[in-house]
């Protein structure tokens, strides 16, 4: 039976914690801590859980490193094998970690798992950032067994299969302790969205296996730090993916769809521009051009990853079909359907 460190990065979310951190101090597993890792929050948090909880471990930060950077810094306070990284805003059935653990125990090749996500305020809902797994296609544009862009279902046991996944959401991951330091954990420059996406992606490369455990429930309010349709969001989406896309994709598949990428990514520019949206045009530029400014430091990081890699192609979870033709020009809705 695998134990687990549960972290939990919060900055000035005393609210949230009163109301989901409660669950997960009452899951029924033998073998797990929880870790709050603090970033510099003023609200009062680490007084409320250290009187509330006192056998919860507090790692404190000096000022506020996000979500790629506290959880990084949080790791050195974990004494288990698998790093459980959940967000605040997170409400969990109490056997959650079982299903977890179950998916662990098939095999050394499984580094990370993801629960079922459900959205907490529309529990017969899937959850927007995770679903039942995180899926791309072969230009770089990510979904889930349960969304496709803003259309989410309804859970009605369609995804309840363990199949190999290409992304675990970081609102809820599990990933071996071991494989997590040894492959530099969250990559800081991404500072927020698809940190998670490019570590999963990175490990899939070295021949690792991303799962899924349908048997292990979560409740995920969202939305919190980046809200749907925000600049901000748009410009992290836009920058972060063209960051991970040159930095893991096979030699063969950089040189056939990255350019048609950035074709595309521009049609998403002036059709904002056109629907009367130029502060998302400027996020999809501004994107771009920080892309172009980081090019030498985010192309050396390529070139040492390249070198690890141990697979030659893309990871077979990569799916081979436009995810942009699919649902834009078919109406396709639902990932069953794809």
């Amino acid at each position: 039976m695998k134990s687990f460190s549960i972290i939990i990065v919060t900055w000035n979310a005393l609210e949230h914690l009163k109301n989901y951190l409660p669950s997960v101090t009452q899951t029924d597993y033998p073998d797990f801590e929880i870790i709050i890792a603090d970033n510099a929050s003023t609200d009062g948090s680490k007084d409320w859980v250290k009187s509330t909880y006192p056998e919860i471990k507090i790692a404190t930060f000096d000022q506020n490193y996000g979500y790629c950077g506290g959880n990084n810094r949080a790791v050195p306070f974990a004494k288990n094998e698998i790093l459980l990284f959940l967000n605040n805003d997170v409400r969990v059935d109490k056997n959650w970690l079982h299903g977890l653990n179950h998916a662990f125990e098939q095999g050394d090749q499984v580094a990370a798992v993801q629960p079922k996500m459900r959205a907490d305020k529309q529990p017969e809902y899937f959850e927007y950032a995770g679903a039942a797994g995180g899926y791309m296609d072969k230009y770089g544009y990510t979904f889930c067994r349960g969304r496709i862009f803003d259309e989410v279902e309804r859970d009605e046991g369609q995804y309840n299969d363990s199949p190999n996944l290409f992304w675990a959401s970081g609102a809820a991951l599990a990933i071996r302790k071991d494989l997590f330091i040894d492959s530099g954990g969250f990559d800081e420059d991404f500072e927020f969205h698809m940190e998670e996406i490019d570590l999963c992606w990175r490990l899939q490369n070295q021949g690792y296996i991303i799962s899924y455990a349908p048997d292990s429930v979560i409740y995920h309010l969202g939305g919190g730090s980046l809200p749907m349709g925000s600049p901000r969001k748009v410009y992290y989406n836009f920058r972060n993916s063209l960051f991970m896309l040159w930095k893991n994709y096979s030699s063969s598949s950089l040189r056939k769809r990255f350019l048609l990428r950035l074709i595309l990514d521009v049609i998403a520019a002036y059709k904002a521009l056109l629907s009367g949206k130029p502060k998302e045009w400027w996020a999809i530029a501004k994107a771009h051009l920080h892309f172009a400014i980081n090019f030498i430091g985010v192309n050396r990081k390529r070139k040492g990853l390249q070198s690890q890699r141990t697979i030659s192609q893309d990871p077979d979870s990569m799916l081979e079909m436009s995810l942009i033709w699919k649902h834009f020009a078919k109406g396709i809705n639902r990932f069953r359907d794809l």
